[in-house]
This record gives C-alpha cells, sequence and structure tokens, in this order.
C-alpha cells in the first residue's frame, strides 16, 4: 500500500510503499509542474548508489540525482520516482568487486518493491475525493525508464533482465550486469546506453564492457540500440560526467517501447 506523500516546499514528495511481502520502501515522487488532464507521462526510474542507503528517505536524492531531474523537469515532463534501499540491502544481492555473478533466482526485497511500485503508479486505485490529494498524474505504459548509479547500475540491469518487455530504455551507469541475460535484452530490443570510467576502482570497467560487447553480439540482423560511454580519465563517480550529456535526456525520452502502446 502507498502512503499518502505529504505536502511542503520540496518539489520531491516523499512516500512510503509496502509490497507484498510487508517489505517498506520509502521514496521521492516528482511530477510534473503542471499536470495535463487526459495526458499520460513517462515515467523515470532512478536508483541511486550504496553511499545513499538508509531510511530517511531524503539522501537517494544526492549524488547529483534531485538537480538533475528538476533541471530537467520543465523541458520533459514526467514523473520521477526515486526508491530508497535500506542500509543493510543492495538492489542486487551480489558482490560487486566480482568479475562475473549469475542472476539471483528472485530479485532482492528492496527491488522487488520497487517493480511492485511501478506497477501500483502504472495501476492506481481509485482516488477518495475525500482525501482532499489532487489526482495523480497518469503513466504512459510504453515510456518506463531506467538510470541507475553504481549499485543502482546493478539494479538496472538486473531489472532489465527480469521484466524485458517493460521499459522502453536503461541508462545504467558503472554497473555489473548477468550476461548470460543479454539475449533476453536483444530479443525485447530494448535501448540501452551504459557509462562507465576507465579507472573505476570500485566496479571494474570490464562489467560494463562485457556486457555491451555481449549485446552486441547478440543483436543479429536487426541490433538492439546499444550506446555506450566510457570516460578514460575517471573513476568511479562516473554518473557526473553522464548526467552532463547533452544527448542524454533528448535520446531517452526518444524512446517508445513497441511491447506497450497506448
Amino acid at each position: 500500500m502507498m502512503a499518502a506523500p505529504p505536502g511542503g516546499v520540496n518539489p520531491f514528495a516523499a512516500g512510503s510503499y509496502a509490497d507484498a511481502t510487508g517489505h517498506v520502501l520509502p521514496y521521492r515522487l516528482l511530477t510534473p509542474e503542471r499536470s495535463e488532464p487526459g495526458v499520460r507521462y513517462p515515467l523515470v526510474l532512478v536508483l541511486h548508489g550504496a553511499g545513499e542507503r538508509g531510511t530517511d528517505n531524503t539522501a537517494q536524492l544526492g549524488n547529483g540525482i534531485g538537480a538533475l531531474l528538476q533541471s530537467r523537469r520543465r523541458a520533459y515532463p514526467s514523473v520521477a520516482l526515486v526508491p530508497q534501499c535500506a542500509a543493510d540491502r543492495r538492489w542486487v544481492e551480489v558482490d560487486w568487486s566480482a568479475a562475473s555473478h549469475q542472476l539471483p533466482s528472485v530479485p532482492s526485497a528492496p527491488l522487488h518493491a520497487v517493480l511492485s511500485l511501478v506497477e501500483a503508479l502504472l495501476h492506481p486505485p481509485p482516488r477518495d475525493p475525500a482525501s482532499g490529494l489532487p489526482p495523480a498524474p497518469a503513466i504512459d505504459p510504453a515510456r518506463l525508464y531506467l538510470v541507475g548509479l553504481s549499485m543502482g547500475g546493478y539494479g538496472v540491469w538486473d531489472a532489465l533482465s527480469r521484466q524485458p518487455q517493460r521499459f522502453a530504455a536503461a541508462v545504467p551507469i558503472c554497473g555489473g550486469a548477468a550476461e548470460a541475460q543479454a539475449a533476453l535484452l536483444c530479443a525485447a530490443k530494448v535501448p540501452v546506453w551504459a557509462f562507465h570510467g576507465a579507472l573505476d576502482p570500485v566496479v571494474p570497467v570490464e562489467r560494463s564492457r562485457k556486457m555491451i560487447a555481449a549485446l552486441r553480439r547478440c543483436g543479429g540482423p536487426a541490433p538492439v540500440q546499444v550506446r555506450y560511454t566510457e570516460y578514460a580519465d575517471v573513476g568511479h563517480d562516473s554518473w557526473h560526467r553522464a548526467f552532463a550529456e547533452p544527448e542524454l535526456w533528448p535520446w531517452l525520452f526518444g524512446q517508445r517501447n513497441p511491447h506497450n502502446p497506448l
């Protein structure tokens, strides 16, 4: 169930979601400055890194995430969802320093809650007129976008592997993937733009290189749209350069999911 987000000057409304297993997920939600009746808006799901874990429902807006979403709010009206992973959990329960990993049999508890929350936002229950809350903007199921950095980059790859036909595009930054799942992404033809710093001491750059190579190998005669940007002089914090890429937001919002047309 979703708790009603309180008001306030912070444009990111705070909420809390409990999935069917009872896992409680704090989240922030940024909606368009003006929501037009009858208009469906894209949803941008942003997964933060390990340093922003906790329960304060604030830290996940750090590392430039909150500033990025606010700066693009007017030019790209959308709903931005920024959940927070608990301090003792990971979006993907794997070793970040490992050279490779297999897709876990089930998603981590926080990622399961995230995917359930996305479903709840796509199909909200009827609003109680007596609540006094404004109606939430309707979300376009053909424009669900995934963005994540570091631990969140792992989460992007994992969510994409589990629901390859759900998302219109993905931006994993300095993350790692289960390369055996590349064929699923190719079959669904999910556009991906990945980023990594060549000097990354936390998540080996080979994690991104290998997954991108796997996607390009399995593309066939109609390959999936794959872009990869590697910064030769950057360490782990490659998200700062990635967020500053002038083509990133136009590219992301230019994607539509043929599996979920209106």
